[in-house]
C-alpha cells in the first residue's frame, strides 16, 4: 500500500546505497523519487528524475511539481584535491536544499557519509601517522583536517536551522551490495578479480596491508544501511543524531578471504610481507576480461565499468585495523543484523544470476 504522507527523494539513486534504499522505501510503501544525472529505470516503482545538482536552474525545473517530505542524500563527486571535494560536494547539498526550501515540504534530511569522518583522508594517516582510535565511536570529535563530509554536514545543519526539518547522518564502513558500475563497490570488484583468477589459474592474492589482514574489521551491507536510513528518518527519538552503521558482526580478512576464494573454487594467498595493490594486479586484464565476457556471454565486456580497484586498495591497504561501535542506534532499538559472509555470497550469487560474472 502506498504511503501518501511520505514522499522520498533519493539523491544518487543509481549508486549502491541509493538503489538499495529506493528498493527498501518502495517495499515499505513510500512514494519514491530517484534523482541522478543518468537515471536508472531498473527499479520497479521508482520515479526517476534526471537532474544536475550543480545547476540550480536545472534542479528547479526537474523538481517542478514534486514536494518531497524526506531527502536521502547518498551521492558525491570525486575531485583531484580535498579542497575541490569540499567546494563541489557542499554545493551539491546546498543547491538541492536551497531549491527545496521554497516548497516548505521537507521534514527530514538524511546524509550518508562514511568512516573518513574519523580516519581523515588516506594520505593523512599514512603520511602523517595520525592513527585514529578504534573502534570508531559516534562521539569522536571531528579531525583538524579538511574533509568534505564535514562540509556536507554543515550544509545540512545550516538548512535545518533555516527550514526547521530534522536530520540524521549515517556513517557506513565499506558498503557491500548490488549496484554494477558503482565506483565504490568492493564486492563487485572482488567478484570480477576472483572470476579472472578462476579463468586464468591465478591465485586470489590478498592486496592489502598486514594490519588489515590480521586485524578485526566490519563492513556494511547496503540493505542494512537502507533499513537504518528509513528507521532514523521515521522514528521520532532517532532524529538529529549521527549514526555508525555496520552489519553487526566482526571478522578478520585472513578468515574471510579464504571463504570468498572457496566460493569461486580458487586458491587464496594471504599477506606475504608487502602490499600488492589490486589496481596493479588488474591493470593488464582488460583484454582477459573482454575474452571472458565473450566466452560466457556476459553483460559487460569493459572491465573499468565493473571494477574499482583503486577504492578497494584504499580500504584494504589501511595501516590499521578498523571497526565501528554503534551505540546510538542500538540504544534506540535499531537491531538489523547481517552476516558479512552472507553479504558477499548473496552478492556473488546475484551477479552470477544477472550474467555479470560467469
Amino acid at each position: 500500500m502506498e504511503n501518501k504522507e511520505n514522499v522520498a527523494l533519493v539523491v544518487g539513486a543509481t549508486g549502491i546505497t541509493g538503489s538499495n534504499l529506493a528498493e527498501e522505501l518502495i517495499a515499505q510503501g513510500w512514494t519514491t523519487y530517484g534523482l541522478s544525472r543518468n537515471p536508472n529505470s531498473t527499479i520497479s516503482g521508482l520515479r526517476s528524475i534526471k537532474a544536475d545538482l550543480l545547476d540550480e536552474q536545472n534542479l528547479m525545473e526537474a523538481l517542478d511539481g514534486i514536494s518531497p517530505t524526506h531527502i536521502y542524500f547518498t551521492t558525491w563527486m570525486r575531485n583531484d584535491t580535498e579542497e575541490e571535494n569540499i567546494r563541489v560536494n557542499s554545493l551539491l547539498v546546498r543547491n538541492l536544499l536551497d531549491v527545496l526550501s521554497l516548497k516548505k515540504s521537507v521534514k527530514h534530511v538524511a546524509l550518508v557519509t562514511g568512516l573518513k569522518h574519523y580516519l581523515g583522508p588516506f594520505e593523512a594517516y599514512v603520511k602523517q601517522g595520525i592513527l585514529p582510535e578504534t573502534p570508531v565511536r559516534e562521539e569522536h570529535p571531528r579531525l583538524a583536517l579538511p574533509n568534505f563530509y564535514y562540509a556536507q554536514e554543515d550544509e545540512v545543519y545550516k538548512a535545518s536551522e533555516r527550514d526547521g526539518f530534522t536530520w540524521s547522518i549515517h556513517r557506513p564502513h565499506t558498503v557491500i551490495g548490488h549496484a554494477v558500475g558503482n565506483l565504490m563497490n568492493m564486492g563487485t570488484t572482488l567478484a570480477i578479480y576472483a572470476s579472472i583468477c578462476k579463468e586464468t589459474g591465478r591465485k586470489f592474492i590478498w592486496p592489502g596491508s598486514e594490519a588489515q589482514w590480521h586485524g578485526v574489521s566490519d563492513v556494511t551491507d547496503a540493505k542494512v544501511l537502507a533499513k537504518q536510513l528509513v528507521w532514523a528518518s521515521s522514528t521520532e527519538s532517532a532524529k538529529n543524531q549521527a549514526y555508525n552503521i555496520t552489519n553487526g558482526d566482526v571478522f578478520r580478512w585472513k578468515w574471510l578471504w579464504k571463504r570468498l576464494a572457496d566460493w569461486f573454487g580458487i586458491e587464496a594467498e594471504g599477506f606475504n610481507g608487502m602490499i600488492r595493490p589490486l589496481e596493479k594486479e588488474l591493470e593488464n586484464d582488460s583484454q582477459i576480461w573482454s575474452e571472458i565476457a565473450k566466452k560466457y556471454h556476459l553483460n559487460e565486456e569493459n572491465l573499468s565499468k565493473l571494477s574499482s580497484a583503486w577504492h578497494t586498495d584504499l580500504d584494504l591497504g589501511r595501516p590499521l585495523e578498523v571497526m565501528c561501535d554503534m551505540p546510538n542506534s542500538r540504544k534506540l532499538g535499531f537491531t538489523a543484523y547481517k552476516s558479512t559472509e552472507d553479504s558477499f555470497i548473496e552478492l556473488f550469487e546475484r551477479l552470477r544470476a544477472e550474467n555479470v560474472i560467469p
